[in-house]
């Protein structure tokens, strides 16, 4: 008996009910869903307990990579689908009330302002700026050097590898050092996968960063890589130790290069 004459026997009242359970079924699965991708990745291994330097850095980096790539592969298939509907207003065409429902989350999601109808191209250019991937090798440095290569208290106790603030009581963890009358803490994070998450999106919609986003998009404009390297002098402002800092990310992202060739030349 097909299935759609056998569901059409059932009562009317049941029927209701049937449907009720399904939609309550879907909402959990998508409720669900965040826990079920953080579990896909292991926990923060123990890296101090790694004593040779070199394989406690390929561990580190090997642990990480999976989850940014993880990451990155979600942005894209975002910008993937902005582009879609880029080519959809290009070629004189309305957006659907999908399209405008997804495109309303997503200017949630990086924090720009929805507007009117008659704005949506606008909207589409400023959402191209910012939905864009981070190079693995920069985001591998800036994780090993805010954490000390996963090793820091911050990262063992709050999964936090970049360094991110909050200013809300009880949202971290209270540095040591912490001036008095300061009131930031160390952010902690619910898993690395989290954190990973939390650090893309704030390269991504944070002020201090628009050079770095113009420069990738000047990258992709001229069909050139999205290099760690280029992209790293535009992160001053990450550290307050400015220039140095810059310096220091782009030796590790040079190291990091080094080693992989290393390692893929011994494999």
């Amino acid at each position: 008996m097909p299935l759609i004459k056998s569901v059409r026997q059932i009562p009317k009242e049941r029927r209701i009910l049937l449907y009720l359970f399904l939609i309550a079924l879907f909402l959990l699965v998508l409720w669900q869903r965040p826990w079920l991708e953080r579990s896909n990745f292991a926990a923060l291994p123990d890296f101090s307990a790694i004593e040779d330097v070199t394989e406690m850095k390929q561990a580190f980096y090997s642990y990480l990579t999976p989850i940014i790539e993880h990451h990155n592969e979600s942005i894209q298939q975002q910008r993937a689908r902005l582009l879609v509907l880029q080519k959809k207003r290009a070629d004189g065409r309305s957006l659907s009330m999908l399209d405008r429902r997804w495109l309303r989350k997503l200017s949630v999601q990086y924090e720009l302002e929805w507007g009117a109808a008659e704005a949506q191209d606008a909207l589409l250019e400023k959402l191209l700026l910012r939905v864009d991937t981070i190079p693995l090798d920069l985001a591998l440095v800036q994780a090993a050097k805010e954490s000390a290569w996963g090793r820091s208290r911050f990262a063992v106790e709050a999964n936090n590898l970049f360094g991110q603030w909050c200013y809300i009581e009880g949202c971290g963890i209270v540095p040591n050092n912490r001036p008095a009358g300061a009131h930031h803490e160390v952010e902690a994070f619910s898993s690395v996968s989290e954190a990973i998450r939390r650090y893309m999106n704030n390269l991504n919609t944070h002020p201090s960063y628009a050079g770095f986003r113009h420069l990738r998009l000047a990258l992709r404009e001229a069909e050139k890589p999205l290099a760690g390297m280029a992209l790293a002098k535009t992160l001053s402002f990450y550290s307050e130790r400015r220039s140095e800092y810059v310096d220091d990310i782009r030796s590790m992202i040079a190291q990091y290069q080094r080693l992989q060739s290393e390692q893929g030349g011994s494999s």
